[in-house]
């Protein structure tokens, strides 16, 4: 028996939710290791859809759910989203959701110099969500964070908070912003909150080990995209986390060594969200036509997504740097009907054709796009449940891009749903 991480292999929006809801049917507890807010798992089921920001997939299936340190957690949506998904039936109870003592908060400042900070660079935007989920991760490394173990002790708490708004504020002096907090005005809002988010609170690195011992099933969720992390992805324009499957130890206090298969999710095609390097994008009628058919929007922002060709090249780099063991392969109806279908397989820069993604922003905004065209398929695949019920055409594409990206397709899926899914090789078996 294997314990599982899910990761994204692209920037994000690769459909994990639906394949996280897949496996998390099969497994004992699910666990949130990185990201904030930020991030949106859609989870189709029975028809009934629920959105889920920083809940773990589980608590949709009554699964233990943990929110690892590796997290950074705005209360207010927190609880917000326990309320909403609370009326869709689900009820979330500190039986079924476990939150990391050692956890950092999200305070309502964060969005705000976030917020500020973005309008002051003008035309040279990140593309934050603007919910602050990058301030709270630098107070966490600057070691000024609110953790919510911190508010059990209000005389502690009181210091740590001077020490922070003394940052933040001649922050926002220089951003000129109009916005300031007081000490007494964020303590008001966090004794407020405290007697609600308490109850939830638990050694979550004690939890995981006590079900390892147990051979329980340990499912690790990941957000967003390996093509987003901090190191690892298009810098500056990533997430403020570490995104790739390592930090599923590191952001939860689980035994790096535990770790058994990492599933990287995988668009049959690529998008991304907000601003940074796209080399495979599209701005023509293909382009718009995946956006339409695929319902490209942002699950948390509502932005449309930027639509184009698969990126082998970027897809074979997020599985070397983030030891991805086999794929979830998504969203492949998306493409029927093409008559033709391109893949990124190079890129061209200065003249040379290179096998990898430059680190440097320079080069990644110069390089060009270096493509191989494969037939397309007539025939649907949505709903497909067997290799049987595929085309061809759509088996070969699908055994090219195994051979591109250096890696299986241990899962594919043909839509939404959650029955609608092809396994070849179970995660959760050694």
């Amino acid at each position: 028996m294997s314990n599982v991480v899910v990761v994204g292999s692209q920037w994000g929006d690769e459909g994990k939710g639906k394949i996280v809801d897949w496996l998390s049917h099969r497994a004992d507890v699910v666990v949130r290791f990185q990201g904030g807010h930020n991030a949106g798992h859609t989870l189709v089921i029975d028809g009934k859809t629920y959105k889920l920001s920083l809940l773990p997939s589980g608590v949709v299936r009554g699964k233990l759910s943990l929110i690892g340190n590796g997290v950074v957690v705005d209360p207010w949506a927190l609880l917000d989203e326990i309320d909403r998904i609370g009326k869709l039936g689900v009820k979330i109870t500190p039986d079924t959701l476990r939150i990391a003592e050692n956890v950092c908060l999200i305070l309502p400042l964060h969005g705000v110099v976030d917020r500020a900070r973005e309008a002051a660079r003008g035309g040279n935007k990140i593309g934050t969500t603007g919910r602050g989920i990058g301030p709270a991760y630098e107070d966490k490394v600057a070691r000024r964070a609110i953790r919510l173990c911190d508010l059990t002790d209000r005389d502690l708490l009181a210091t740590k908070l001077d020490d922070l708004l003394l940052h933040h504020n001649a922050l926002l002096t220089g951003l000129g912003a109009e916005e300031r907090f007081s000490r007494d005005e964020v303590m008001a809002k966090l004794d407020e909150i405290a007697p609600k988010l308490l109850p939830y609170m638990d050694p979550v690195w004690r939890t995981l080990n006590e079900a390892r011992r147990a051979r329980k099933r340990i499912l690790f969720e990941g957000a967003q995209g390996a093509m987003l992390d901090i190191d690892h992805g298009t810098y500056p324009f990533v997430t403020s986390s570490n995104t790739v499957a390592a930090q599923a130890a590191t952001g939860s206090g689980f035994a790096v060594g535990q770790i058994g298969y990492v599933l990287g999710i995988t668009k049959a095609y690529t998008t991304r969200v907000g601003s940074g390097p796209f080399p495979s994008e599209l701005h023509d009628e293909i382009g718009k036509l995946l956006g339409e058919r695929g319902h490209e929007f942002g699950t948390v922002t509502g932005r449309p997504r930027r639509c184009g060709w698969f990126d082998a090249v970027a897809v074979r780099q997020a599985i070397k740097t983030g030891g991805i063991d086999g794929i979830a392969l998504t969203k492949l109806d998306v493409l029927d009907g093409l008559e033709k279908i391109k893949v990124c397989t190079g890129y061209r820069h200065k003249g040379a054709v290179i096998d990898y993604l430059p680190s440097s922003p320079r080069a990644q905004a110069e390089i060009e796009p270096v493509y191989e065209t494969i037939e397309g398929w007539s025939e649907s695949t949505q709903g497909a449940r067997s290799w049987a019920d595929l085309p061809a055409t759509a088996i070969k594409y699908i055994r090219r891009v195994e051979e591109l990206i250096e890696a299986p397709v241990a899962l594919l899926s043909t839509s939404p749903e959650r029955e609608d899914t092809i396994l070849v090789h179970d995660p959760f078996i050694d």
